[in-house]
């Protein structure tokens, strides 16, 4: 196993090539991530709790539908915290395919791509500057897609949170690999 850097892996033998990408954070952010989770639980009890008081008629139906709001972020926020502490993305290419998995606890869908179908293969061209890519690329979500393709037209985004180099090693190593599979004719 060889490490492109503290958080990103590869295994390239002769008929395959395995990278596995950790989506941990440091310690603080890790911490601050907790506390927003906990912070948001608790408004969510004091919404409940005020709620099973007995509201007034026309206070109702707004509290309603913000503990729906609640709920769906309080589901959001979870879902990345849960991601952050134990979540993993794999790819493998192999045997004719590209296998691209986002693992919670081992478990998720893995997706599989022919690689002779696989098209414009590189960097995701972003504007860094941009609102939405700040958005996207906090740590307080899952992170931003640095790699993709296109796949029977379609376009497929992946390699989340990574950083401009780690994205660049990965793409010369990934290429290589497809490359090497495409002229092995598996």
């Amino acid at each position: 196993m060889e490490f492109i850097s503290e958080r990103v892996s590869y295994r390239q033998q002769d008929d395959s090539l395995s990278v596995v990408i950790s989506s941990r954070l440091p310690r603080s952010k890790e911490f601050l991530l907790i506390g927003w989770l906990l912070a948001w639980t608790a408004c969510g009890y004091v919404f409940l709790h005020e709620l099973s008081r007995g509201v007034e008629k026309d206070m109702f139906i707004p509290l309603v539908i913000l503990l729906a709001f609640w709920i769906y972020f309080e589901v959001r926020i979870f879902h990345v915290v849960l991601w952050r502490l134990k979540g993993f993305e794999l790819w493998r290419v192999q045997d004719g395919e590209l296998i691209i998995k986002d693992s919670l606890f081992r478990l998720g869908k893995a997706n599989r791509y022919f690689i002779a179908n696989i098209k414009r293969f590189g960097l995701l061209n972003m504007d860094e500057t941009s609102w939405k890519w700040q958005m996207s690329d906090s740590f307080w979500t899952r992170g931003a897609e640095r790699l993709g393709f296109e796949y029977h037209e379609k376009k497929v985004a992946f390699g989340r949170g990574l950083t401009k180099e780690e994205a660049g090693k990965l793409v010369h190593l990934l290429a290589a690999a497809l490359k090497r599979e495409r002229k092995s004719g598996v």
